[in-house]
């Protein structure tokens, strides 16, 4: 049985133009493996939490409580144990730690350990079964950066609060470990029944209590159920293997398809390579399908002779990129390692290869459809009239035009909703792209029109010829400005966003602006840290008050006769103990939206006023004039709230969700807050140490170490997204090398006629430069600005955040690219300017 004769003119065709269209597959390729790479990633993120949730969380069940169980709690727990159920106890806080040997000091987080918690999974130490050893002993195990930033090691000494203890060992991998959380609060583990000798946990501290217990997955549901209301009146969470696989699959798979949006421009700006060579490579074909035409072939089977091409090669380039896919999903858990609380196991994931390898085929064959049909519409007469007919080809009938592009716009939109985390992000990515293809192709377009209507003819010949290229036939402006100007937008949109992030962390360098807090400092340590400061020359810039307090009701209403709805959709906002402050003005990070401050004395007879952060507000469903009853150590105290705050929580300063007005709770029992400025590091290092020796249950933070970590954590945040960008940079590369390809020709033949003619290869290149220049400096200024809009939306909408645009660096980003694309266009021209007009004759005409 003889094959179609489509499918045998299809094989013969593609003979001399396979070497050509190795780009085309290139381009298609790049995309492709993004996809395949994050979405196999994401499967097997969702098979490792299935397989470890347990290892994860430790237990079957933890309960957790911000103040010890009380008693009513704790008998549940002994008829639990009784009933032959393991339980074990985790106390964490936060704390100062300090090294004896090298008189450094460090903000940790202290958890102390009772049982034999984990249940499941192991706790790995150095040296090895450390973790059973130390607790009989006053000993602690510590994680590796605590050793870093305390200049300690193994046997060294550490003061936590009133308690010394000896480093037994290093923590190397713990169950739920994830390596950013241990660089903003490295732990350091003790033995339970020792954590009372610290004296640390008084008044106003911050704890977190946990209880884990062992139990059949059958009779934790139950349990809870028939607990909940107990739990619920004493503020007590809970956590389950399901509710930990559920929350972590939600989380990781979040992350995974906002990288795979990324991806996604690189298999768009594949598909724009596609156009951009498909359409090249069908004006070289015209001729050939004139004569099929004139041989008897229907316009059907032409279009089919080179669409089976397309398909086939689109085929190969997604087959291609779906085993480069693979290679990078092996890479991925190396580079998503600080996000990551669990080991990743690798896996071929056989549904999203073959997902991948029919995105990519249906995107190659979309993009190369739309110059394809000039074929179709290919007139038999071209053969006799060529030098007449030469050029483009018959621009293809309306509605088929209309039909192509209307089916890349709803797979555009159809591919954005299915990898995007949420609806409304994926329909305004697909916005998103539209809009900057849109914005790229009108400024190429006005390029090619403005050149052509203010042409500057009394410059001289160099850049003239140069400016002539951007219109001329067979130009590839529009490609070429897609890919830049794409590229360009996606990585510093990137860059602009960390850069704005970053900032809002940053610590002002005027001398008024603090960058050492003290915290948890007691009413009778107050005056002798003050003194203790003095001493150093150090004055306190800020001394803020804090009194923990409750909600007791609200407009007369106790919280548990609310209605069910509010309880049911915020029950964090109405059990959750609050620290709040008092006094008697606005700081800089906080804006009034309704009602006033109080600017006097009360009225006799009067409520006391209170000023609620505008979430906390909504989220009570209460504003100006409405009345809180607060609970204060079993005081109540009724309110009335006098106006409603906006809070920049970004801010390095006590920020409060709460604040009172004065003259309230200055008898109640509260703890404060020291701001202060030490400009020598030697000498905040000194202070934190001594105070820590003096008061060991008052902590303190030098604001400059967690500004740089937090620039690392957003670093490292930003890390992943870039390494999926990488594929869009090269998708763009590869257009760019593509396009300039693809003109290649058409270039050969004006080199050829200019140097016949006498002009010099400088002359060439000068003509090169200039049109490349203008490619590069349009296409990237179009970049920026478009990166800057995506920045100050990402910002000030997605983040609600101030924005700064950093005008310098994207000005460098330009330069940068316009001479990339400039060295670029050289390089791949080398031969066209550097050849004689006879070799090049001789080349063409092969």
């Amino acid at each position: 049985m003889r094959p179609p004769f489509a499918l045998v003119m299809a094989w013969r065709e593609s003979r001399g133009s396979r070497r050509r269209l190795a780009l085309y597959l290139s381009a298609v390729s790049l995309g492709v493996a993004a996809l395949v790479a994050i979405n196999s990633f994401r499967a097997d993120v969702t098979a490792s939490v299935h397989a470890q949730a347990r290892t994860i969380l430790g237990a079957d069940l933890e309960l957790r409580s911000r103040t010890p169980f009380p008693d009513s709690v704790e008998t549940v727990f002994d008829s639990l144990r009784r009933s032959g159920v393991p339980l074990a106890r985790v106390t964490s806080f936060a704390s100062m730690v300090l090294a004896y040997r090298s008189g450094r000091t460090r903000l940790v987080e202290v958890r102390a350990v009772t049982g034999g918690f984990p249940f499941y999974g192991a706790i790995a130490t150095d040296p090895p079964g450390q973790w059973a050893a130390f607790r009989d002993r006053h000993a602690v195990l510590v994680d590796p950066a605590v050793l870093v930033y305390l200049e300690a090691a193994r046997g060294d000494t550490l003061q936590i609060g009133d308690a010394r203890f000896v480093i037994a060992g290093v923590v190397t991998d713990a169950p739920g470990d994830v390596a950013l959380w241990s660089a903003i609060g490295p732990r350091v583990f003790l033995p339970a029944q020792y954590l009372g000798e610290t004296h640390l946990l008084q008044f106003g501290s911050l704890a977190q209590y946990r209880a884990y217990f062992r139990m059949p997955d059958a009779l934790v549901q139950p349990f809870l159920n028939h607990h909940n209301k107990l739990f619920q009146r004493n503020l007590i969470g809970s956590e389950t293997v399901s509710e930990q696989e559920e929350d972590l699959t939600r989380a990781l798979g979040r992350l995974a398809r906002y990288l795979g949006l990324v991806g996604l421009i690189a298999l768009l700006l594949g598909g724009l390579g596609v156009g951009s060579t498909v359409n090249v490579f069908v004006r070289d074909k015209l001729d050939g399908a004139a004569l099929l035409r004139c041989l008897g072939a229907t316009q059907r089977t032409v279009l089919a002779v080179y669409l089976l091409q397309a398909v086939a090669l689109g085929v190969v380039g997604a087959g291609a990129g779906v085993l480069l896919g693979v290679l990078v999903q092996a890479l991925l858990p190396a580079v998503l390692g600080g996000f990551l609380p669990l080991d990743v196991a690798v896996r071929l994931q056989w549904s999203t290869m073959l997902i991948g390898l029919g995105i990519g085929a249906g995107t190659a064959c979309l993009f190369a459809l739309l110059p394809l049909l000039q074929l179709k519409d290919v007139s038999p007469l071209r053969v006799l009239r060529r030098e007449l007919d030469a050029g483009a080809g018959p621009r293809p009938a309306r509605r088929w035009r209309l039909a192509v592009s209307s089916t890349m716009i709803a797979g555009l939109v159809a591919l954005s909703r299915w990898q995007a985390p949420h609806p409304r992000v994926g329909y305004a990515f697909a916005a998103a792209v539209l809009v900057t293809t849109g914005a790229l192709w009108l400024t190429a377009k006005g390029l090619m029109w403005g050149t052509r209507r203010w042409f500057p003819r009394r410059a001289s010949y160099v850049i003239r010829q140069g400016i002539a290229n951007l219109f001329r036939p067979q130009n590839q402006t529009v490609a070429v400005m897609l890919a830049i100007g794409f590229g360009v937008f996606l990585i510093t949109t990137l860059y602009v966003v960390q850069r704005s992030l970053v900032a809002q962390f940053a610590l002002d360098a005027r001398p008024d602006r603090p960058n050492l807090v003290f915290f948890d400092v007691q009413v009778d340590e107050k005056d002798s840290v003050d003194r203790m400061l003095a001493a150093r020359g150090v004055r306190p810039l800020d001394v803020t008050p804090i009194v923990p307090a409750r909600i007791a009701d609200v407009n007369g209403h106790p919280i548990d006769s609310l209605p069910d709805s509010l309880r049911r959709r915020n029950p964090w906002v109405l059990r959750r103990e609050y620290r709040n402050t008092y006094r008697d003005t606005l700081v800089s990070s906080e804006r009034l939206t309704a009602g006033s401050w109080w600017t006097g004395a009360r009225q006799p007879g009067a409520l006391p006023r209170v000023s609620l952060e505008a979430e906390i507000a909504s989220s009570l469903g209460i504003g100006v004039g409405d009345r809180i009853t607060w609970n204060v150590q079993g005081v109540p105290v009724e309110t009335r709230v006098a106006s409603i705050r906006e809070v920049s929580w970004a801010r390095f300063q006590p920020n409060f969700f709460v604040v009172f007005e004065p003259g309230v709770l200055e008898r109640a029992p509260q703890t404060f807050v020291l701001l202060a400025r030490a400009m020598d590091p030697t000498a905040r290092a000194e202070l934190q140490r001594d105070v820590t020796l003096a008061f060991p249950s008052v902590s303190s933070l030098d604001l400059t170490l967690v500004q740089r970590t937090l620039d690392g954590v957003v670093s490292k945040v930003t890390l992943a997204i870039r390494f999926m960008a990488l594929f869009s940079i090269g998708s763009g590369v590869v257009i760019l090398i593509g396009a300039l390809t693809a003109s290649r020709l058409q270039r050969a033949r004006e080199a050829v006629l200019l140097k016949t003619l006498g002009a010099s290869a400088r002359q060439v290149r000068g003509i090169l430069i200039t049109e490349y220049s203008a490619w590069g400096s349009l296409a990237a200024l179009t970049g920026v600005v478009l990166a800057g809009a995506g920045g100050w939306a990402i910002m000030t909408r997605l983040f609600e955040l101030p924005f700064r645009l950093p005008v310098l660096p994207l000005l460098g980003v330009w330069a940068a690219v316009c001479g990339l694309v400039v060295l670029v266009g050289l390089f791949h021209s080398r031969a066209v300017v550097r050849g004689t007009p006879l070799a090049m004759w001789r080349a063409l005409s092969e």
